[in-house]
């Protein structure tokens, strides 16, 4: 059989792995939802629905009954597995329709959802699932491409879809999904039934799209042949979009630059009430809007579909900055920024107030999660990166619907008491209120120096651990593309991003930065961790290396830090930094003039830094690790030869050596120096500041007095 051929779609059907899952309807059933699934044009991640239903065995009765198969709440369909669904009796859900008291009860049915319950590891029940369980179909799939909700939310939706599909796609007008919506699909196939009309699929006006078959492959080639020609005639139709372009974008680099440049200002915005990550985007699709002429026409009305709308607010604050904005003075831009966040916040609140019920939750954040800049590009600023970034995933898809919207007809948005009524939905806010509390560094963006290996790497992977972003950074780009590896594998794409840094460098310093406020938006916890090891006597000690010493330790810290501090100040939301020093900078010891004086210079320059910058709400502490040896960079070089002659032992007698002239008789690992670090940065000394942690096992010469 030949390959379907799409042009607006991805057909990503293999009949071999097909025909491995046969004789299990549920299995082709998950196959199908991931093939659909992993073509964000099909649907946004975690949108949409697909289900099946089958025959099977009642465990009680041991009698045949029908089963519908679901895809479970909060999952997406194209990850989905099996332990992700939900198994319901079919005719037990069809029954609930006997006890319905209507559309003003509509959320009390969800919890009889659970009655239902066929598979008891069954995932709970999506709010979608009666608008699959009264359609008669086997293999239904609910999804929400941008080409048809383009269609279902334009002003003439119901007429286009009328002609473009001849009457084979239903109409059903908006209404939030539930109970009620999956008793009006069916009538919508009931009424086109008794006109002879055979339906094979119903379009839902700002929503989204039902397609259905009598077996996966039916459904799946069903879903790709109706978006398909949704998508065609957009196409067709696309002329002077989004009314022209009004300004011109700069260019690449200078894009990168301007959003370097202001997302840490736009982040201490929408940090006001809780510490946000960001995610920039300068996508051709989001600058062909921002710098449209509808631009201004468009943004304020929001996006239509539901699932866009949760994610990205009832409408983005667009910026009225020049693209050539003169940023380099972060008082001059927070003064322009001031009335616009004040304005929006305004906005929400009126919106609230006006729209609220008795039994509303309380108001939410009421700062901005999608900011536009014309001719710079979009940023999103969310609770942890992932959700950032599928704001702005989530944005770009409604961008998509209005370009095809106002291409065939005219664009129209969910109305403001509709728009509430989702956002703070009482079983929205009950799944809210179900999620994990945020770990300690939720939230907070950590910028650790030759965090490829070693300390660094056990930092970074500390705070990783506690929810933090980290940006991964070495001078070896062997090393670090093996860290972020690991990370990625660990952690995921969204917790990591990396640049190469070369700490005595200015300029690399300053890149390194502005690449971690262009993954995250701005830095939170900065790490002065790299670092060398000389050990010589005064006498055998060349200048060469005192330079080399004194350039990474000290000169290195001095760098980063004062553009730490930059982005720092401008977020104006606090932050840390944390100096890796070391017992060596208070105890003197033989042949150790260089390190040692460097690790003072160190040790002070914290102490300085935390005096400046209380003001700031930034904290400057350090940490001060003595002879941690398991895979660190110190034991290079010559170190741990030059230890050992100091102190007339071999290498290998060095571990064994510093453990025992401790007071607790311990080797000390970097996990010991990141759990350090986490102390001081994890939010229990958060009114500390210019103070020293020793993790050397206890050395009574390294007291502080």
């Amino acid at each position: 059989m030949a390959k379907p051929q799409f042009k607006h779609v991805s057909y990503l059907w293999d009949d071999a792995k097909a025909k491995e899952l046969e004789g299990d309807e549920v299995a082709l059933f998950i196959y199908r939802s991931n093939m659909l699934g992993a073509d964000l044009r099909l649907t946004n991640y975690g949108g949409g629905n697909t289900s099946v239903k089958i025959k099977d065995k009642d465990p009680v009765t041991g009698e045949e009954t029908d089963v519908m198969w679901i895809k479970g709440s909060g999952g997406d369909i194209g990850t989905l597995t099996k332990g992700g669904c939900a198994a319901l009796y079919l005719n037990k859900l069809r029954g609930l329709e006997n006890v319905y008291r209507g559309i003003e009860h509509e959320d009390e049915m969800v919890a009889l959802f659970n009655h239902c319950i066929f598979d008891l590891a069954s995932k709970a029940p999506s709010i979608d699932t009666p608008l699959h369980g009264f359609l008669p179909f086997k293999h239904i799939d609910h999804l929400h491409p941008d080409a048809a909700i383009a269609i279902a939310a334009a002003k003439d939706g119901e007429k286009i879809t009328e002609e473009l599909f001849n009457g084979e796609i239903g109409w059903v007008g908006w209404q939030r999904p539930g109970f009620d919506l999956g008793l009006q699909l069916r009538e919508c196939l009931q009424n086109a039934e008794a006109k002879g009309i055979k339906l094979k699929g119903i379009m839902l006006g700002s929503h989204g799209l039902f397609t259905w078959g009598e077996t996966s492959y039916e459904s799946y080639i069903n879903t790709l042949e109706v978006i398909e020609k949704c998508a065609d005639y957009l196409e067709s139709n696309y002329d002077n979009v989004f009314g022209g372009q009004k300004i011109e974008s700069l260019p690449e680099g200078e894009r990168k630059d301007q959003a370097a440049a202001i997302a840490p200002i736009l982040r201490g915005f929408c940090s006001s009430h809780q510490r946000m990550v960001g995610h920039f985007t300068d996508d051709p699709r989001v600058l062909e809007y921002v710098n449209s002429n509808d631009l201004e026409r468009l943004a304020p009305m929001g996006t239509s579909c539901p699932d866009h709308f949760l994610r990205t607010k009832i409408s983005p604050l667009v910026l009225e900055l020049d693209p050539n904005e003169d940023l380099s003075s972060t008082e001059g831009v927070k003064e322009k920024l001031t009335p616009a966040f004040e304005a929006y916040r305004q906005m929400y609140t009126e919106y609230y107030e006006a729209c609220k019920h008795d039994n509303s939750p309380a108001m939410r954040d009421p700062n901005p999660v999608v900011i536009l800049y014309p001719g710079v590009g979009m940023f999103t600023f969310a609770k942890n990166k992932t959700t950032a970034r599928l704001a702005s995933e989530y944005y770009i898809n409604a961008i998509n619907v209005m370009k095809g919207s106002e291409a065939v007809s005219e664009y129209t948005s969910l109305p403001r008491q509709e728009a509430f009524d989702i956002e703070y939905w009482l079983l929205e806010e009950a799944k809210l209120q179900r999620m994990p509390k945020p770990k300690a560094l939720s939230g907070k963006i950590a910028l650790v120096t030759g965090s490829a290996g070693g300390i660094g790497k056990a930092i970074a992977k500390k705070f990783a651990e506690e929810g933090a972003c980290v940006v991964l950074n070495d001078i070896n780009e062997e090393r670090l593309a093996g860290a972020v590896e690991e990370f990625t594998k660990t952690f995921g794409k969204d917790a990591v991003a990396s640049t190469l840094l070369n700490v005595t460098d200015k300029e690399s310093t300053e890149k390194a930065f502005k690449d971690a406020i262009l993954a995250f938006g701005g830095v939170d916890l900065v790490v002065n961790n790299a670092g060398i090891s000389i050990s010589k006597s005064i006498e055998d000690h060349s200048l060469e290396e005192w330079d080399r010493l004194y350039d990474i330790l000290v000169k290195g810290q001095f760098i980063v830090s004062q553009a730490g501090v930059k982005v720092l100040k401008k977020q104006a939301i606090g932050g840390d930094i944390v100096n890796i020093v070391s017992k060596n900078a208070v105890v003197a010891g033989p042949n150790n003039p260089g390190y040692g004086s460097a690790k003072s210079a160190q040790a002070h320059m914290t102490r300085l830094m935390a005096a400046e910058l209380g003001g700031d709400k930034i904290r400057v502490n350090m940490v001060n690790p003595d002879a941690v040896i398991s895979d660190s960079n110190i034991w290079a070089g010559g170190w741990a030869e030059g230890r050992a002659k100091a102190y007339g032992i071999t290498v290998e007698e060095l571990p064994a050596f510093y453990a025992k002239r401790t007071l607790l008789n311990e080797i000390i690992l970097p996990e010991d120096i990141a759990n350090a670090c986490f102390a001081l940065v994890g939010g229990l000394l958060d009114k500390s500041t210019g103070n020293a942690i020793n993790v050397d096992g206890g050395v009574a010469m390294g007291f502080y007095r």
